[in-house]
């Protein structure tokens, strides 16, 4: 049985359909006979219990500069007319977010919201991770540069700073071992960001890569390694990385076992995480998760199909 689909993601008419993971599950939500509205998380209207969104009706395809059509936008309700809504805008993690979250919320009960809004915003990427601190390098999430020194005395060489709902790897920064710029920095910081920041040793196993794991409804779909490009130590895709094909380590998936039960128990269909050196778990990715079209490319999978499918087995559609 088809599936009405809401994406609330960004304008279509920016994404890079070669790597694009919301684009991705569109084309395989329309392989499999689902109909899709696109809309913006700021066109969300909510009056007397009645959520709704400015959507076009899309229909997408594998072709540069003409990979989507819509028609004119209408006001669509979140329960009356839509079946699923994927939650794909990029972060940051800002009160915007957590507004969309709170709002969407209210479907609980009549429409399937992927990924589920309440578990992500109780899992935001760097605070939702420390409950696997077991997996963790040693970590600092602080405010006064007082904290910060003796981390650093703790763990001398350089660190890795890190804004703590950042997203692409913006903003990630390394500090010499001499801390000579820590201070400029964490001023820089304070005045750039209100909450805590981030603090780990820097791991020079970086060099090698980092990997990016995706888990679907908490089962391992796939990875990839991403090394850093010329000149950068972050290996982000979207900071000059690139990817190559990869396996997972005993390490890894022992990781991957850990965190899989809670991941669908919270509703966590889509879900990317980060490990590097083949031991250190940096990152869980919840509110936009990437990295499935490489993962297909180098694995010759079908991600999107896993994701579809979970889907549809939450719906008893399966």
């Amino acid at each position: 049985m088809s599936l009405r689909v809401a994406v609330q993601m960004d304008p279509l008419e920016t994404i890079n359909i070669a790597g694009d993971s919301s684009f991705a599950l569109m084309l395989a939500a329309q392989a499999r006979g689902h109909s899709l509205y696109h809309y913006n998380v700021t066109s969300l209207a909510y009056e007397q219990g009645r959520l709704t969104a400015w959507a076009a009706p899309v229909t997408v395809q594998r072709e540069a500069g003409s990979h989507f059509a819509a028609d004119e936008r209408r006001q669509i309700d979140l329960v009356a007319d839509v079946d699923v809504v994927l939650m794909r805008q990029d972060p940051p993690f800002d009160l915007s977010y957590i507004t969309a979250t709170h709002l969407l919320e209210r479907l609980e009960g009549h429409t399937l919201v992927v990924n589920d809004p309440a578990s992500v915003r109780n899992a935001p990427e760097k605070v939702f991770v420390l409950d696997f601190a077991q997996y963790m390098p040693p970590t600092l999430i602080a405010r006064r540069i007082e904290d910060v020194r003796a981390f650093h005395a703790r763990h001398p060489g350089d660190l890795v700073m890190k804004p703590l709902h950042g997203n692409g790897g913006k903003a990630v920064i390394r500090i010499p071992a001499d801390g000579s710029n820590l201070g400029a920095l964490i001023e820089l910081f304070d005045n750039a960001w209100v909450e805590p920041h981030m603090f780990q040793p820097f791991l020079p196993e970086i060099s090698e890569g980092d990997k990016r794991i995706v888990l679907v409804d908490g089962e391992i779909a796939g990875a990839i390694n991403r090394r850093p490009g010329a000149g950068e130590f972050r290996s982000n895709l979207a900071a000059g990385g690139y990817a190559e094909p990869t396996t997972l380590n005993a390490r890894e998936e022992e990781i991957c076992a850990a965190m899989g039960p809670e991941l669908k128990k919270r509703g966590l269909v889509f879900v990317g995480i980060d490990v590097i050196g083949g031991k250190w778990l940096t990152e869980i990715n919840v509110t936009s998760p990437t990295g499935i079209m490489a993962i297909d490319k180098f694995n010759g999978t079908d991600t999107p199909a896993l994701i579809w499918e979970a889907i549809e087995t939450r719906l008893g559609r399966g």
